[in-house]
Protein backbone atom coordinates (compact mmCIF):
# COMPACT_ATOMS: atom_id res chain seq x y z
CA UNK A 1 0.00 0.00 0.00
CA UNK A 2 1.37 3.47 -1.23
CA UNK A 3 0.61 6.12 1.59
CA UNK A 4 0.41 10.05 0.53
CA UNK A 5 -0.13 12.74 3.39
CA UNK A 6 -1.62 15.92 2.05
CA UNK A 7 0.30 18.46 4.57
CA UNK A 8 -1.86 22.27 4.42
CA UNK A 9 -2.54 25.44 6.14
CA UNK A 10 -5.97 26.93 5.92
CA UNK A 11 -7.50 29.99 7.65
CA UNK A 12 -11.11 30.59 5.84
CA UNK A 13 -11.15 26.57 4.64
CA UNK A 14 -10.49 27.57 1.18
CA UNK A 15 -7.24 25.93 0.93
CA UNK A 16 -8.77 22.75 3.02
CA UNK A 17 -11.13 22.44 -0.24
CA UNK A 18 -8.39 22.43 -2.57
CA UNK A 19 -6.51 19.49 0.24
CA UNK A 20 -9.58 18.00 0.47
CA UNK A 21 -9.77 17.81 -3.52
CA UNK A 22 -6.09 16.34 -3.87
CA UNK A 23 -6.68 13.66 -1.18
CA UNK A 24 -9.81 12.32 -2.71
CA UNK A 25 -8.29 12.08 -6.08
CA UNK A 26 -5.43 10.61 -4.64
CA UNK A 27 -7.37 8.10 -2.83
CA UNK A 28 -9.24 7.02 -5.52
CA UNK A 29 -6.41 5.29 -6.90
CA UNK A 30 -5.84 1.29 -6.54
CA UNK A 31 -3.52 1.00 -3.74
CA UNK A 32 -3.46 4.45 -2.55
CA UNK A 33 -4.23 5.75 0.77
CA UNK A 34 -4.45 9.41 1.52
CA UNK A 35 -4.67 10.96 4.64
CA UNK A 36 -5.47 14.69 5.51
CA UNK A 37 -2.83 16.29 7.49
CA UNK A 38 -3.55 19.76 9.15
CA UNK A 39 -0.78 21.95 10.49
CA UNK A 40 -3.16 23.65 13.49
CA UNK A 41 -2.16 26.91 15.42
CA UNK A 42 -1.55 24.75 18.32
CA UNK A 43 1.11 23.28 16.73
CA UNK A 44 2.80 26.01 16.67
CA UNK A 45 4.63 27.05 20.14
CA UNK A 46 7.35 29.98 20.80
CA UNK A 47 7.49 30.38 16.74
CA UNK A 48 8.05 26.37 16.35
CA UNK A 49 6.23 23.58 15.16
CA UNK A 50 5.94 20.42 17.33
CA UNK A 51 3.78 17.80 16.70
CA UNK A 52 5.30 14.14 17.16
CA UNK A 53 1.93 11.97 16.16
CA UNK A 54 2.58 14.31 12.57
CA UNK A 55 6.39 13.25 12.32
CA UNK A 56 5.77 9.55 12.38
CA UNK A 57 2.87 10.21 9.93
CA UNK A 58 4.92 11.69 7.34
CA UNK A 59 8.07 9.48 8.32
CA UNK A 60 5.88 6.57 7.10
CA UNK A 61 4.56 8.58 3.64
CA UNK A 62 5.72 7.71 0.51
CA UNK A 63 4.69 10.50 -0.74
CA UNK A 64 4.09 14.45 0.86
CA UNK A 65 1.76 17.10 -0.94
CA UNK A 66 2.31 20.72 0.85
CA UNK A 67 0.09 23.44 0.73
CA UNK A 68 -0.80 26.98 1.71
CA UNK A 69 -2.85 29.94 1.20
CA UNK A 70 -0.22 32.63 -0.60
CA UNK A 71 0.17 35.79 2.01
CA UNK A 72 2.16 38.51 0.81
CA UNK A 73 3.69 36.50 -1.71
CA UNK A 74 4.63 33.65 0.09
CA UNK A 75 3.56 30.85 2.16
CA UNK A 76 1.49 31.34 5.53
CA UNK A 77 4.09 31.52 8.71
CA UNK A 78 2.17 28.59 10.31
CA UNK A 79 3.62 26.42 7.08
CA UNK A 80 7.09 28.50 7.62
CA UNK A 81 7.43 27.16 11.23
CA UNK A 82 6.85 23.28 9.81
CA UNK A 83 9.20 23.77 7.12
CA UNK A 84 11.96 24.96 9.21
CA UNK A 85 11.26 22.05 11.85
CA UNK A 86 11.99 19.96 8.81
CA UNK A 87 15.90 20.46 9.56
CA UNK A 88 15.58 17.68 11.57
CA UNK A 89 14.40 14.95 8.37
CA UNK A 90 16.93 17.37 6.68
CA UNK A 91 19.76 16.20 8.51
CA UNK A 92 18.65 12.43 8.54
CA UNK A 93 17.81 12.19 4.43
CA UNK A 94 14.93 10.56 6.02
CA UNK A 95 12.38 12.16 3.48
CA UNK A 96 15.38 11.37 0.25
CA UNK A 97 13.43 10.19 -2.73
CA UNK A 98 9.93 10.34 -1.22
CA UNK A 99 7.66 12.22 -3.79
CA UNK A 100 6.62 15.52 -2.94
CA UNK A 101 3.92 18.09 -4.70
CA UNK A 102 2.34 21.58 -4.16
CA UNK A 103 -0.35 23.59 -3.79
CA UNK A 104 -2.14 26.87 -3.24
CA UNK A 105 -4.60 29.56 -2.68
CA UNK A 106 -5.52 33.07 -3.14
CA UNK A 107 -8.26 35.85 -2.91
CA UNK A 108 -6.34 37.51 -6.31
CA UNK A 109 -6.31 36.15 -10.00
CA UNK A 110 -2.04 35.88 -9.50
CA UNK A 111 -1.47 36.96 -6.16
CA UNK A 112 2.01 35.87 -6.49
CA UNK A 113 0.55 32.27 -5.76
CA UNK A 114 3.67 31.21 -8.35
CA UNK A 115 6.62 32.12 -6.01
CA UNK A 116 4.76 30.17 -2.95
CA UNK A 117 5.22 27.17 -5.02
CA UNK A 118 8.34 27.72 -5.87
CA UNK A 119 9.07 28.21 -1.92
CA UNK A 120 7.95 24.68 -1.97
CA UNK A 121 9.32 23.00 -4.96
CA UNK A 122 13.09 24.92 -3.64
CA UNK A 123 12.34 23.18 -0.24
CA UNK A 124 11.40 19.57 -1.50
CA UNK A 125 14.80 19.65 -3.63
CA UNK A 126 16.37 20.20 -0.57
CA UNK A 127 15.08 17.63 1.02
CA UNK A 128 16.16 15.43 -1.61
CA UNK A 129 12.57 14.35 -2.96
CA UNK A 130 11.07 13.94 -5.99
CA UNK A 131 8.84 16.86 -7.34
CA UNK A 132 5.49 16.06 -9.34
CA UNK A 133 3.85 19.47 -11.25
CA UNK A 134 0.17 19.70 -12.82
CA UNK A 135 0.33 17.59 -15.63
CA UNK A 136 -3.19 19.30 -17.25
CA UNK A 137 -2.75 21.53 -20.40
CA UNK A 138 -3.98 25.45 -19.08
CA UNK A 139 -7.39 26.42 -20.08
CA UNK A 140 -9.20 29.68 -19.97
CA UNK A 141 -6.43 31.27 -21.97
CA UNK A 142 -8.60 31.75 -25.56
CA UNK A 143 -11.43 33.39 -25.97
CA UNK A 144 -13.40 30.46 -25.93
CA UNK A 145 -12.38 29.33 -22.43
CA UNK A 146 -13.87 30.18 -19.11
CA UNK A 147 -13.95 29.77 -15.58
CA UNK A 148 -15.27 26.46 -15.56
CA UNK A 149 -12.25 25.16 -17.33
CA UNK A 150 -9.71 22.66 -16.22
CA UNK A 151 -6.61 24.16 -15.00
CA UNK A 152 -8.12 27.68 -15.22
CA UNK A 153 -5.13 29.62 -13.95
CA UNK A 154 -2.44 27.66 -16.13
CA UNK A 155 -0.54 26.44 -13.69
CA UNK A 156 2.55 23.97 -14.04
CA UNK A 157 4.38 23.71 -10.90
CA UNK A 158 1.44 22.67 -8.77
CA UNK A 159 -1.84 23.40 -8.14
CA UNK A 160 -3.40 26.95 -7.73
CA UNK A 161 -6.78 28.04 -7.23
CA UNK A 162 -8.45 31.29 -6.73
CA UNK A 163 -11.20 32.34 -3.86
CA UNK A 164 -12.97 35.28 -3.49
CA UNK A 165 -12.29 36.98 -0.34
CA UNK A 166 -15.95 36.91 0.79
CA UNK A 167 -16.64 33.54 -0.23
CA UNK A 168 -17.81 30.83 1.72
CA UNK A 169 -15.52 27.93 1.91
CA UNK A 170 -18.71 25.69 0.06
CA UNK A 171 -18.62 27.83 -2.69
CA UNK A 172 -14.97 28.94 -3.04
CA UNK A 173 -12.88 27.80 -5.09
CA UNK A 174 -14.94 26.67 -8.21
CA UNK A 175 -15.87 23.54 -9.35
CA UNK A 176 -13.02 23.99 -11.76
CA UNK A 177 -9.96 24.26 -9.20
CA UNK A 178 -11.26 21.37 -7.29
CA UNK A 179 -11.19 19.23 -10.19
CA UNK A 180 -7.97 20.42 -11.14
CA UNK A 181 -6.83 19.59 -7.51
CA UNK A 182 -8.33 16.19 -7.61
CA UNK A 183 -6.86 15.57 -10.83
CA UNK A 184 -3.40 16.61 -9.34
CA UNK A 185 -3.62 14.12 -6.54
CA UNK A 186 -4.55 11.38 -8.74
CA UNK A 187 -1.40 12.01 -11.19
CA UNK A 188 1.07 11.99 -7.66
CA UNK A 189 -0.71 8.90 -6.71
CA UNK A 190 -0.05 7.44 -9.99
CA UNK A 191 3.04 8.08 -9.98
CA UNK A 192 4.17 7.54 -5.97
CA UNK A 193 2.72 3.99 -6.66
CA UNK A 194 4.86 3.16 -9.64
CA UNK A 195 7.88 4.50 -7.65
CA UNK A 196 7.18 2.63 -4.97
CA UNK A 197 5.91 -1.04 -6.04
CA UNK A 198 9.45 -2.61 -5.34
CA UNK A 199 10.77 -1.16 -8.69
CA UNK A 200 14.63 -2.55 -9.41
CA UNK A 201 15.61 0.96 -8.20
CA UNK A 202 13.53 0.73 -5.01
CA UNK A 203 14.83 -2.53 -3.93
CA UNK A 204 18.70 -0.85 -4.56
CA UNK A 205 17.97 1.94 -2.68
CA UNK A 206 16.59 -0.32 0.19
CA UNK A 207 19.83 -2.41 -0.15
CA UNK A 208 22.05 1.14 0.41
CA UNK A 209 23.66 0.55 -3.32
Amino acid sequence: MTTISVVYVTNNGHTAVLAEAIARGAGAVEGITAQLIEIAQHDIKDGRWSNEHIESLLQQSDAIILGSPTYMGMVSARLKAFLEWAFNPWRAQAWKDKIAAGFTNSASQSGDKLNTLIDLAVFAAQMGMIWVGVGDPPGNNWSGGSRDDVNRLGTWLGAMSQSNSDGPAAEEPPASDRSTAERFGRRVALIARRLTEGTPYEVERQAGR
